[in-house]
C-alpha cells in the first residue's frame, strides 16, 4: 500500500486520517461523479457497531469550525474534532480484487474489530 503523505494543512490540527494513493484516485473518480464542487469526504467515528464504535464516510458539502480538513490532491477530507482523537494515525485504503471492492481504514488505535471491518473498540 503507498501512501500519500503529501497534504496541505489547513488548521493546525494533525491529519487524523491519510489515504492511499489508490484510495485519493476512487474518491476522487466518486465526487467526479456526483458533480459537487463543493463536496468533500466527510470521516467519522460513531458510537455503535458489534465492537463499540464504526466508521462513516460520506460526502459532505458543509465544514463546521472545529472540523479538521486536510487535502491529498483534488481530493479533501473533513473529520469532526472527535472522531479525529479517534482516529489519529489512521489510513484509507480501497482495494478492487475478489473478495469484493470498497474502502477500508487502518487504525493503530483499534485494540480490537470485529469480523465485518467496520467496527472497532
Amino acid at each position: 500500500m503507498t501512501t500519500m503523505t503529501t497534504s496541505v494543512n489547513i488548521g493546525k490540527k494533525p491529519a487524523p486520517v491519510t489515504l492511499s494513493d489508490v484510495a485519493i484516485t476512487k474518491v476522487a473518480e466518486l465526487l467526479a461523479q456526483e458533480e459537487g464542487e463543493s463536496l468533500a469526504l466527510r470521516v467519522a467515528v460513531k458510537p455503535g457497531g458489534c465492537s463499540g464504535y464504526s466508521y462513516e464516510m460520506f460526502f459532505d458539502s458543509e465544514v463546521m469550525a472545529d472540523d479538521v480538513v486536510r487535502e491529498f490532491g483534488t481530493v479533501r477530507v473533513v473529520v469532526d474534532s472527535a472522531s479525529a482523537e479517534l482516529l489519529v494515525g489512521s489510513t484509507l485504503d480501497y482495494s478492487d480484487g475478489l473478495q469484493g471492492a470498497g474502502f477500508h481504514i487502518v487504525n493503530p488505535n483499534a485494540t480490537r474489530t470485529c469480523g465485518c471491518g467496520s467496527s472497532f473498540s
